[in-house]
Order: structure tokens, then C-alpha cells, then sequence
């Protein structure tokens, strides 16, 4: 029988009810018992999970497969420095208390493996393909890059994870997105704008409900960073996760990092990867849809839901024209424009910025500040704005020092800072004032996201870089 690469993880997961058949009969809720591979954990939604096993006495269940970092409240300044926020404070001592007491792996604030969870997990060689990766936060799925069942679950799943190392679950139905066509300026036009339009054309609820396997030549020929980029932002379709099959270029991506297997081990499992995590032929997908980037132009958010895109070249949507006749997204339309400060009819490009933020776990890896660093290098930041660069760990930080990438950066006028979520979600000191605008190369543009009453736009890290320097957003195509 036929299968996608979903339905072969999750068939090859199920701990209850288990039968010889993949067509197997779950219990009368819907619900099967899914065992979990990895289990990554952070300060903001651990400590309730763990107050839940002391209350009811209970042990982590496999604390080898369990690993913890700091990210989402750390300062990204100076790390010298005393926490003066006292809940962040709280959290990330609570965190290493909880670890200590449980023996978890910690990657403690000042650890040289420090950062993002979504970024560690893989450049650690924690993430493995054809395996399933949980997370008190919602971006696991850019795990799902290489080919691992990766999603976020809630802190009272979280407890459960770490006392029986299984999770109840509802199966997802199965979503392919095809991307096809060769970008006619790849520098200029990438992963960002593409996963930017898919959720422009499905919308935040089109998703809903699956697991999107990303399938087609242009995925293939893609990096594993623009892969997790892509894998990264499915939640923000509304996907439970994002898929893309795992290949050669995953293969080297993961060969010999610190927690991937090592000598027969590990080709014994090439094998297996290379045979069998893809989607067979005639596999039945509950949906699919086709992306062509032949033409794709740089994309930019405008509203205050990821869906709320347009292209460089075009100008502020009339509510009208983006509701097509739904009322519900007339009003939200209209909701936003009052939010964002922007008038319909304005050419984006005329839109000046305050702040341009480059990081977040959708865009803070090395090759995205390598990107940016091409159209900053030799120019300066305008005058009124502020702009910074967050990589996503410390092994990021310490590798574009190496390249200079620091230098190109800071010689132009961006502050250059320690790794965490930073301006992302404005957990931390890194927020925007009420009324600022910034070009931003994270993932969410909700009402208050980057501060209350920030106004978030979304962007490509090349585009973030080009509107740093010019004060305002600017077709990058015409810089490269």
C-alpha cells in the first residue's frame, strides 16, 4: 500500500492501538499513542510541567532524549550583566533548577551551544530525519525540514512527554505543496517570499488540520536553511507541521555533528533514510496545491496576520480588493490598516521604517546573515533607523565572526548581538515602542507581537537589510 512520508512516521510512532496493518482501527476519541524521539524544552513553557511532576511524584521518562535551552527571555546585550526583568529572571533559573534536579541537558545561557531551540536542535544533530521532535513551541515544525515529524504541543502536554515520553494524538490529514519553477534572481527571490506566498494564497487557516509535505525540484535544490525557513513558517498556515523529504544534502548537513551517530551506525541509517523516508507514488494526499516561483517577486506583509502579503511592486490593498467579498475579512482588513497606520492605495516601496530586526528561528542562521551581509557591505544604515542583527546561537555568532560577518555588519550601523529569540516575540528586552515600524525577518505580525503597539512587517533577511539602508522598503532586485 501506498503512503506519504507523513503517514510512513507517524504508522512507524504508534504505540497503542497497535496492529500489524497501517490501517489500523484508533480508539473510539479518534486518538492514537504516538511515542516521541526528542523532546526540546525552554524556559517559557516548562516550569508548570515540572511543578506537575513533583506534585505527583513522578520521574522524566527518558531524560537522555530530553534537552533544554534558554531563548525566548534572554538579553541578547551584554550576558555580564544581572537579568533585570524578575519573571525572565525567575524562568531561566527555574530552568536550570528543573534540569538539574530531573538530569536534563542543559544549553545554559552562557553555553558556547546556547540559542534558539529550533536552531540548535539541528546544527547539535539532536533533529534526525524520519523521527518525531516535540516542543512547548509552536516553530518545532522547522524540524520538519529534515523529514522529521516535528510540532508544537501545550505545557500540559508537555508534563505529559516528560512522564511517559508518549503523546495522545488526533492523526492530521496529509497537505502536499508542490513548488516548481527557477527563480530568475535567486539572491533577491527566496525560501522567505516563497513560504510567504503559499500562506498569501491558502490563507492562515488553509492548512488547518495537516501535515504539509513541501515536494517539487526548487525544495530539492534548496539548502537546509531555506529548508527550515519554509518548514518553519507552516504553523503560520495553520499546519500542525511541515515535511520535506530528506536527501543527500540533508545527509551531509548532519554527518558528524555532536549528538548525530557516529561510523556503522550512522550509514546503517543513511540506508534506511535513502529507502524508505519518501512519499511512495500514488500516495493520496487530502489536498495538494502548486506554487510556480518562476516569477515570484520579493514579498512583504502589510496587515497583522501572515497572510496579509503583497509584493514588492505593489501598493496598500483596499479592503474591498483583498476581502474579494468576504465581509469578516473586510473588517479585519479595515482593523489592520487603522492598526499598521497604513492607507490604501500607498506603493509599499513609499512606506518608511524605524527598526529593521534580523533574526528569529525563521532567519537567523549563517546563511541568512551571509545574504544580508552582501547588501549591507560598503553602506551605511539611514540615519533614522535603528537596526540589529540576533543570530540564532551562539555557534552561529561564533562562525560569522569568523567570516567577518560582524564587521560588515557593525561598520554599517547595526548593533550586533548575543543569540536568543530577541525582538521575535518581545519577551525580552529587545521591543519595539508603540508606533514604530520595522522591517522584520521573523514569522509573526499579530497586533503587539513585537511590543504593544509595534507595527510588524515581514520580510526576507536580504529585504530587511535593503530597507535598513534605504529607510524604507525598496525592491532588492534592483540592489542585486
Amino acid at each position: 500500500m501506498s503512503e506519504t512520508l507523513f503517514e510512513k512516521i507517524w504508522n512507524g510512532h504508534i504505540v497503542y492501538p497497535k496492529t500489524e496493518s497501517v490501517n489500523y482501527e484508533p480508539l473510539n476519541d479518534g486518538l492514537s499513542l504516538l511515542y516521541v524521539d526528542r523532546h526540546l524544552i525552554h524556559e517559557v513553557t516548562s516550569p508548570q510541567a515540572f511543578d506537575g511532576l513533583r506534585l505527583n511524584r513522578r520521574k522524566v521518562r527518558r531524560p537522555d532524549l530530553t534537552f533544554a535551552t534558554m531563548d525566548h527571555n534572554v538579553p541578547t546585550n551584554n550576558r555580564s550583566l544581572p537579568i533585570l526583568d524578575e519573571i525572565s529572571s525567575i524562568q531561566i533559573q527555574t530552568l536550570r533548577e528543573n534540569c538539574r534536579d530531573f538530569g536534563i541537558t542543559l544549553f545554559d545561557i552562557n553555553s558556547p551551544n546556547q540559542g534558539i531551540v529550533h536552531i540548535i536542535g539541528p546544527e547539535l544533530g539532536i533533529t534526525l530525519p524520519g523521527t518525531t521532535i516535540v516542543c512547548g513551541d509552536s516553530h518545532t515544525s522547522t524540524n520538519g525540514a529534515f523529514g522529521a515529524l516535528a510540532f508544537g504541543i501545550g505545557t500540559s502536554e508537555v508534563e505529559h512527554v516528560l512522564a511517559t515520553q508518549c503523546l495522545w494524538m488526533k492523526k492530521p490529514k496529509s497537505f502536499a505543496v508542490n513548488i516548481i519553477g527557477e527563480f530568475k534572481n535567486p539572491h533577491a527571490v527566496n525560501a522567505k517570499d516563497i513560504i510567504l506566498s503559499i500562506i498569501r494564497n491558502i490563507g492562515t487557516s488553509g492548512g488547518m488540520g495537516t501535515v504539509i509535505e513541501y515536494r517539487g525540484e526548487t525544495i530539492s535544490k534548496f539548502s537546509m536553511e531555506k529548508r527550515m525557513t519554509i518548514c518553519n513558517m507552516s504553523i503560520e498556515a495553520g499546519a500542525m507541521a511541515g515535511l520535506i523529504a530528506p536527501d543527500q544534502t540533508t545527509i551531509d548537513y548532519i554527518r558528524g555533528r555532536r549528538y548525530t551517530p557516529k561510523g556503522e551506525h550512522f550509514e546503517k541509517l543513511v540506508d534506511y533514510w535513502q529507502d524508505n523516508l519518501k512519499t511512495d507514488p500514488n500516495s493520496h494526499f487530502d489536498r495538494s496545491v502548486t506554487l510556480d516561483v518562476t516569477n515570484l517577486a520579493p514579498q512583504v506583509s502589510w496587515g497583522t496576520n501572515p497572510s496579509m502579503v503583497i509584493d514588492i511592486t505593489d501598493t496598500i490593498p483596499f479592503p474591498e480588493e483583498y476581502a474579494k467579498g468576504n465581509e469578516n475579512e473586510r473588517k479585519a482588513a479595515l482593523r489592520a490598516l487603522e492598526y499598521m497606520g497604513l492607507t490604501p492605495g500607498v506603493p509599499i516601496v513609499d512606506i518608511p521604517i524605524d527598526r529593521v530586526f534580523i533574526g528569529s528561528c525563521t532567519n537567523s542562521r549563517l546563511e541568512d546573515l551571509m545574504e544580508a551581509s552582501h547588501v549591507v557591505k560598503g553602506k551605511k544604515v539611514s540615519q533614522d533607523v535603528r537596526a540589529m542583527v540576533v543570530p540564532g546561537s551562539q555557534r552561529v555568532k561564533m562562525e560569522a565572526e569568523k567570516l567577518g560577518l560582524d564587521e560588515i555588519f557593525k561598520n554599517a550601523g547595526f548593533e550586533w548581538r548575543e543569540s536568543g529569540c530577541s525582538m521575535c516575540l518581545g519577551m525580552n528586552p529587545d521591543i519595539l515602542s508603540a508606533g514604530e515600524r520595522c522591517a522584520s525577518t521573523s514569522n509573526r505580525n499579530f497586533e503587539g507581537r513585537q511590543g504593544s503597539g509595534g507595527r510588524t512587517h515581514l520580510v526576507s533577511p536580504v529585504m530587511a537589510a535593503a530597507a535598513a539602508i534605504d529607510g524604507h522598503f525598496v525592491d532588492v532586485r534592483d540592489l542585486l
